[in-house]
């Protein structure tokens, strides 16, 4: 069975140039950790080895839209954002050569979701953490006008005080008039958290630019006894009048919370860091 189909269309709306352009659509939910020459064929990935992520039980996490790095500023602002991060969770990520270069640069251990391949160059979802993951799964999710995938990572990490913590990076369905696209991105999800004991953070990028949306995903939290980070200072990028990125947590001590603007995407970043219980 084939794992990518073709489609052509016009890729301006989606910051790629205003040009007619070939994508490879992954038919598959596919997750992976090489960097340099990726083989997305799997919809779970485990590791044998797993130590804690947090340290000494505080955990700080960045979530940032990172606008597949168009603009030239990308990795000095993530570099920055990620100082002191045990777990960066990306949106929007281009696994071109600059990013592969970073990538080479630093430490991290690297999760991918590919959404779509453009110029045989994965693109979707990347979570970037200080260990390995337990286990990490792929998810997609169609977009109904555009007919490209979405995808989210659902991750468990193990934690100093022998609990586990389940993180969902998440890049939501963003051009469907309805709601129904949308809800099931999230419900996809659902049985996984619903089933899980202990800390949980749902994160990321999930284009909640109308009321109905944002009453969807609260719902959503709060059906998983999820907690909403608010910012005191809230540079959250907003489409009319509505912030589009949001983290979500659960059976964790909120320390600190930032939304720090930045020019480096169409995003500024979440920076959250916690304690454990």
């Amino acid at each position: 069975m084939a794992r990518y189909t073709k489609t052509k269309l016009v890729a301006g709306a989606l910051g790629l140039g205003a040009f007619n352009a070939s994508f490879d659509i992954s038919t598959q939910p596919d997750v992976t950790n090489e960097v340099f020459a990726p083989h997305l064929s799997y919809r779970c990935m485990e590791s044998v080895i797993a130590p804690p992520l947090d340290i000494d039980g505080e955990l700080t996490v960045a979530v940032w839209n990172i606008y597949k790095q168009q603009r030239s500023n990308w990795r000095k602002a993530l570099e920055s954002f990620s100082t002191g991060s045990d777990l960066v969770l990306l949106q929007e990520a281009s696994l071109n050569t600059d990013l592969k270069s970073y990538l080479d640069d630093n430490r991290w251990t690297v999760r991918m979701a590919n959404a779509f391949r453009f110029l045989d160059t994965p693109a979707g979802v990347m979570n970037l953490s200080r260990v390995d993951s337990k286990q990490t799964c792929a998810y997609l999710a169609m977009e109904p006008w555009l007919r490209l995938p979405k995808s989210a990572l659902l991750s468990e990490f193990s934690l100093s005080n022998g609990q586990t913590l389940v993180v969902v990076n998440l890049h939501g369905v963003n051009f469907a008039l309805g709601l129904d696209e949308y809800k099931a991105q999230l419900n996809s999800l659902k049985d996984v958290l619903s089933n899980h004991v202990g800390p949980i953070i749902l994160a990321g990028d999930f284009n909640t630019w109308r009321q109905g949306r944002i009453k969807v995903l609260k719902s959503f939290a709060h059906s998983l006894g999820l907690k909403e980070v608010s910012f005191a200072d809230d540079q959250r990028i907003r489409i009319l009048g509505k912030p589009l990125d949001h983290l979500y947590y659960r059976d964790l001590t909120l320390v600190k919370s930032e939304a720090p603007r930045t020019d480096a995407s169409d995003h500024n970043p979440l920076l959250v860091s916690f304690r454990l219980k």
